[in-house]
């Protein structure tokens, strides 16, 4: 997220909403590839859809049928009107309501199929949804960091929120409505072949039009619906990542910058969003135009059979109501093709997200179950650059550290010393080069057995929203309340903890803001306390306490550190004096290592630093 600094640098600042703003061009990538993906992903339930299209096929057979049904009805009623007129004979009431009777079985039954079929496909939309943000939650879990460095998180939550939902509420609406759609227009045509195949070409000149008008909208309008998903993960971005750092925008006075930089977006979304409806808007009408000139010209043609007598009353009433449930799907194929680009464009971006590139694991070849790590750790000529940049931050680094050592790691900002235990964490794959825990490379190791033998205390402090226990827990989820309060202890935070409202039982809230930055620091040290690793790191893990409690600290990690691995980042040097080896990092190179005083007595580098930081204070 771009700093309070940052956003008064510049009088148009950088945009909060996320480090990559719009994620991808405002053109489909591969749309004929992503279909094909959703259809195999619906595939599952294929038998499911196979029984709503049996059921939509059934319910719209029978809505077809009752207009000639009821065509009986208007000929059995004009057949007696003439009889009556003849004096020849009267209206049979009795036929007449048998037939309406039969109409109301026919739609009754109808809307039973419908039911039936909606709430099929209710529930198969909502499990395809379901699955897709469980592939998105499980694909999350198998991307490296790197991702996550150059992707805003609001980009991604937009993709399991606003995109899944789409998919879900569009995906009910048009695979029902396409089916239907499809079979009333088929059953229609049929039906109106039984009645007159003249009329019928008349209503089937209107169809080219129609599809010619439905191919060019649908061209015009898809790039806007694949920029409105796009834009919209941007704008998400931004307002999670203003939400997140609300309190730098108010202290440095960028509300009125971070509002601009928002609503220049927000304008890019809302073109995008008027285009797409408007352009795809324009479908309906044109097709309800073309729908009344077809009807315009059967009544036409009609009426003039039916003074010739080639067709009867009921025969042009029943066509009437077929040339408009004939011109009803045609308007609703048009409706569906909005939909249906919403759901492709709001597919496409879940679907390049599922297509990134995953972290590529071979086979684990040791278990750290099957040995007794000690915390040996060798770096042997490690070379390193960030995924989407050609710098090299760590150029050649080599180091032997022993089990149960103490080492400290020292240097100006963007040596590398963060960057190097990230990568003995494996949180990053080296260009070159190697590192072994207890002489087996790291990368013969599952990750996630890996770190279960290491320890970690960050800078920058994560906690989430729960209960100070099962904070501390985390370290070690079987860990049991009274191990929970003896790592407390031993971060000497369980005084602290004890004075706030319900104690342990406490829950800090989502943005960890209703304790202290030093007292979130103290939990996270209890927290790798109570992991018990074999290897401890400590990236300047009293940074944010006050000097009392950091000497406090400072003597239960002492405690803890015997025999185990240690490496400490320490910007302040004075509390590092006692570590058994202290490497000096500057541009991604050991410049000088050795302890305390073997380093002062060289006055070289680690001198300089040493007595930079006295002469400061002084």
């Amino acid at each position: 997220m771009a700093s309070a600094k940052d956003i008064k640098a510049n009088a148009r600042p950088p945009k909060m909403g996320g480090r990559r703003g719009i994620v991808m061009g405002d053109k489909p990538k591969d749309f004929k590839g992503s279909m094909k993906r959703l259809l195999k992903f619906i595939s599952p339930f294929k038998w499911k859809i196979i029984l709503v299209m049996v059921l939509i096929v059934a319910a719209t057979v029978l809505s077809v049928i009752n207009p000639k049904v009821l065509a009986m009805a208007t000929d059995t009623l004009a057949d007696g009107v003439k009889a009556v007129a003849a004096g020849t004979g009267e209206i049979d009431f009795d036929r007449i309501l048998q037939i309406v009777f039969y109409c109301i079985l026919l739609y009754g039954a109808s809307s039973i199929f419908n039911y039936l079929q909606g709430f099929i496909i209710a529930g198969v939309s909502t499990k395809i949804a379901y699955n897709l943000r469980t592939s998105i939650m499980q694909k999350i879990d198998r991307l490296p960091v790197s991702y996550f460095n150059r992707v805003s998180y609001g980009d991604v939550l937009s993709r399991i929120t606003n995109d899944v939902d789409t998919i879900n509420m569009n995906l009910n609406q048009t695979l029902s409505q396409a089916i239907s759609a499809v079979i009333t227009l088929l059953g229609v045509l049929v039906m109106m072949l039984t009645i007159s195949w003249r009329l019928t070409l008349v209503v089937l000149i209107t169809l080219p039009m129609s599809a010619g008008v439905m191919a060019f909208v649908m061209k015009k309008s898809q790039k806007h619906f694949f920029r409105h998903q796009n834009i919209l993960g941007s704008v998400n971005g931004q307002v999670e990542e203003m939400y997140g750092g609300h309190v730098a925008v108010k202290a440095f006075n960028g509300e009125e910058d971070a509002v601009a930089s928002f609503n220049e977006d927000n304008e890019k979304l809302y073109e995008a969003a008027w285009k797409s409806n408007f352009i795809s808007g324009l479908m309906h009408p044109f097709m309800i135009l073309i729908g009344n000139l077809g009807y315009v010209a059967v009544v036409v043609f009609g009426a003039g059979m039916t003074m010739k007598g080639t067709m009867t009353i009921g025969g042009i009433q029943a066509f009437i109501i077929y040339t408009r449930n004939f011109t009803q799907p045609i308007s609703q194929v048009a409706q569906i093709a909005n939909q249906f680009q919403m759901l492709v464009a709001a597919y496409e971006r879940v679907d390049e997200f599922l297509g990134e590139d995953e972290i590529d694991d071979p086979e684990p070849k040791v278990c750290t179950a099957d040995i007794d790590i000690k915390g040996d750790i060798k770096f042997d000529h490690v070379k390193f650059g960030y995924e989407d940049t050609d710098k090299i931050v760590i150029k050649d680094f080599s180091c032997d550290v022993k089990a149960g050592q103490k080492v400290a790691i020292v240097g100006p900002t963007g040596a590398g010393k963060t960057t190097l235990v990230k990568l003995l964490m494996r949180f990053h794959d080296l260009k070159d080069g190697a590192i072994y825990v207890d002489g087996h490379d790291i990368t013969e190791f599952d990750r996630g057995d890996l770190r279960r033998e290491f320890g970690m205390v960050l800078q920058d402090t994560w906690l989430y929203q729960a209960s100070i226990r099962d904070n501390i827990r985390y370290g070690e989820l079987t860990a049991t309340d009274e191990q929970v309060v003896e790592a407390a202890k031993a971060a000497q935070v369980d005084h602290f903890i004890r004075t706030l409202p319900g104690g342990y039982d406490m829950e800090i809230n989502e943005e960890a803001n209703n304790i202290s930055a030093g007292q979130k620091q103290l939990l996270t040290i209890a927290r790798a306390i109570l992991s018990n690793a074999k290897v401890l790191i400590l990236d300047e893990a009293t940074s944010s306490v006050d000097t009392r409690t950091e000497v406090m600290i400072q003597e239960a990690m002492d405690n803890l550190m015997q025999g185990r691995t240690s490496f400490i980042i320490a910007h302040r040097l004075s509390t590092i004096r006692n570590a058994d080896l202290i490497l000096c990092l500057n541009d991604g190179d050991i410049v000088e290592q050795g302890t305390h005083d073997e380093l002062m007595a060289l006055n070289g580098f680690y001198a300089n630093l040493y007595n930079s930081q006295f002469e400061n204070n002084g």
